[in-house]
């Protein structure tokens, strides 16, 4: 029987982060959607708006045998920009912040020392500006968003956003 522990995570537009992930053995789903908010089960044009408050997120699942937790952290940080406080690209709105949405308090212990020793090493040249919380409610996205970029891939945010960003994190774990 596998082992599984589930992380909530918010890297700018869940597009690109259930494309990113959906890469990785040891995912066994990822689900785009909205946390940490106050509004119950919103929808896109809802969060769209900023008044909801949620960032756009995933529901990762996953083996931590197969993917480690600091293998999940490190390919977070390495798809988005964790030094911009409300903003991916051309993404811009409290929806697309940088966030992690923990299950467990050893999860949350973990994920805090990580960044902090991200930071201490000076990885990044501006600081980590990434919440860090126990999640809350996760309210999946409309079917429409779900495996987005596989169904989606001549759209033109496809090729100019996620695209380049999948092929970046293709390169720099050797994936096909």
């Amino acid at each position: 029987m596998n082992k599984q522990e589930t992380i909530l995570l918010a890297g700018g537009c869940f597009w690109c982060m259930e494309a990113v992930f959906s890469l990785f053995k040891g995912v066994i789903s990822v689900t785009p959607g909205y946390t940490d908010g106050k509004t119950a089960h919103p929808t896109y044009s809802e969060v769209c708006t900023g008044l909801t408050h949620h960032a756009e997120a995933i529901q990762l699942v996953f083996d931590p045998d197969v993917l480690p937790l600091a293998a999940v952290l490190d390919i977070f940080f390495s798809s988005h920009n964790p030094t911009t406080l409300n903003q991916q690209g051309g993404d811009i709105g409290t929806q697309y912040r940088s966030g992690i949405y923990t299950s467990t308090p050893d999860q949350t212990h973990f994920v805090k020392e990580y960044v902090q020793t991200l930071s201490e090493q000076g990885i990044f040249p501006d600081p980590i500006v990434t919440e860090i919380k126990e999640a809350g409610p996760f309210y999946p996205a409309e079917g429409y968003h779900h495996e987005y970029f596989k169904n989606n891939p001549t759209q033109s945010y496809c090729q100019l956003s996620i695209g380049p960003k999948v092929n970046k994190i293709k390169q720099k774990y050797h994936l096909a």
